[in-house]
């Protein structure tokens, strides 16, 4: 069984069991998240598609850790303008343990 959610503006695959990496989200480690955005779940026999969420279903998952990605670094540079901008950035994210997908009928 797997469910696709929508946060921050992008689409995620869970199944229960599995850590998943989302962008950040207020919340402590140890805390219990519910997920509605559904877009769309697979129970291995049917596939619920939402328009655009899937109606009844949400997801129960855990806060294990709070973080921030690897450093990339942005650098910009137009020649022969004397031109050059180096910057770094790095992604804050909220790391999720995917306890329960539940689909309310």
């Amino acid at each position: 069984m797997y469910a696709i959610i929508e946060n921050g503006g992008k689409q995620y695959k869970m199944e229960e069991g599995k850590k998943v990496r989302l962008e950040k989200f207020d919340g402590v480690e140890g805390d219990e998240v519910k997920l509605e955005n559904v877009l769309a779940v697979n129970t291995g026999e049917a596939t619920l598609i939402g328009s655009p969420y899937v109606s009844g279903a949400y997801i129960n998952g855990k806060v294990v850790a709070q973080g921030r990605n690897k450093k990339i670094t942005v650098f910009k540079y137009k020649r022969r303008k004397d031109y050059k901008v180096k910057k770094g950035h790095r992604q804050p994210f909220t790391e999720l343990l995917v306890e329960k997908i539940i689909v309310e009928a």
